[in-house]
């Protein structure tokens, strides 16, 4: 008998979990083929989502959908390879948001997201999204031609988004990488909106930028055909994905609270992304950012057992964001979210 732990509980069941992750793993990896899919598979037999803090939900503007505050980024997690063991756990968590991205993009993502709506499609949310093909700047004249070619491709895409994910119907589709007010007002993408949702396609029609956000937003509450907007944003103000930094504009996100509170108003739901890419810095220069949101965090934030990553998902949430789309490529990072959601409210209340 170990001295340390004269009764021997801890030692058996840390090996019956290890037996189970074993068995779980390795039936996972014979019929994926992945060693990450194992991996996560055999995480959650040990720690299963049942366990976890309880995700809020919000309405989603003029959506009327009661979407958790997380968002499953499908993205880059189901590019490569499929993961059933990680969306299934994130849906046991209480996520009912799924956003994916056409593969123009995203490789193989849309047909590894399949399956795993096949099972729940009455119950998520389902949302992908493509580029439109014009390649414009926030201050470039734009052409009546690349309006219609735009709205074409964004049609085009839909389509194609349908069959990858073997689906009649997306709950939203989103203009990716919207930069341009004019693109994001314009007559033609209204028109090809509209005449997809009347064929059944798709009822929410979204946006999602990086660049020129608050003019983007504008025009996009001028047009009034828009449901959703996906937003890179930060504790400090709005990310910029030109130089992976934070636009220099003296807006923190506090100074934007009052704008985001009339895009909300005007019925459209607003989905924070990249609240915590600018933490990570660029590896290849061997440099991060962990420290750069504290200034924004009170004392009391600041103690919280949370992580940097955390805090500024919490941050964010707190401060004029409906839901946050977050990247989770492991078990861990599904965990580690669902945390941070949980406690947005009761940590910067």
């Amino acid at each position: 008998m170990n001295e340390n732990n004269p009764t021997g509980l801890t030692t058996r069941r840390s090996f019956l979990q290890y037996l189970a992750m074993l068995a779980v793993g390795g039936k996972t990896l014979v019929s994926a083929g992945s060693a990450r899919a194992a991996a996560d598979a055999a995480v959650v037999a040990v720690d299963p989502p049942s366990r976890w803090p309880e995700i809020p939900r919000r309405k989603l503007g003029r959506t009327g959908f009661d979407a958790s505050r997380l968002v499953f980024g499908c993205g880059a997690a189901l590019s490569r390879s499929p993961n059933d063991a990680l969306l299934d756990a994130a849906f046991e968590a209480g996520i009912n948001v799924f956003d994916v991205g056409s593969s123009t993009f995203y490789g193989d993502a849309e047909r590894n997201l399949a399956p795993f709506i096949k099972k729940h499609r009455d119950d998520i949310f389902l949302i992908s999204k493509a580029m439109v093909g014009v390649d414009v700047q926030p201050d470039d004249e734009v052409a009546v031609a690349q309006t219609q070619r735009a709205a074409a491709t964004w049609s085009e895409r839909l389509d194609q988004s349908l069959r990858e994910l073997q689906v009649d119907r997306v709950d939203a589709y989103y203009l990716m990488a919207s930069n341009h007010p004019t693109i994001v007002g314009s007559d033609e993408i209204h028109t090809a909106f509209e005449k997809a949702k009347q064929a059944g396609k798709v009822s929410h029609l979204g946006l999602s930028t990086h660049q020129n956000a608050e003019k983007v937003l504008e025009a996009a509450m001028k047009r009034g055909s828009f449901s959703l907007a996906m937003t890179a944003v930060t504790p400090a103000g709005w990310y910029s994905w030109a130089d992976k930094g934070i636009l220099d504009d003296g807006k923190a996100m506090t100074d934007l609270e009052p704008f985001l509170a009339r895009v909300r108003a005007s019925g459209i739901g607003l989905v924070g992304m990249k609240a915590g890419r600018y933490l990570a810095g660029r590896k290849y220069f061997g440099w991060s950012n962990p420290d750069a949101f504290d200034e924004y965090y009170s004392d009391k934030a600041k103690a919280e057992q949370l992580s940097a990553w955390q805090r500024s998902y919490a941050y964010v949430l707190a401060h004029g964001m409906d839901i946050v789309n977050a990247d989770m490529q492991s078990m861990a990072h599904l965990k580690e979210n669902v945390v941070a959601v949980a406690n947005s409210d009761r940590v910067f209340a």
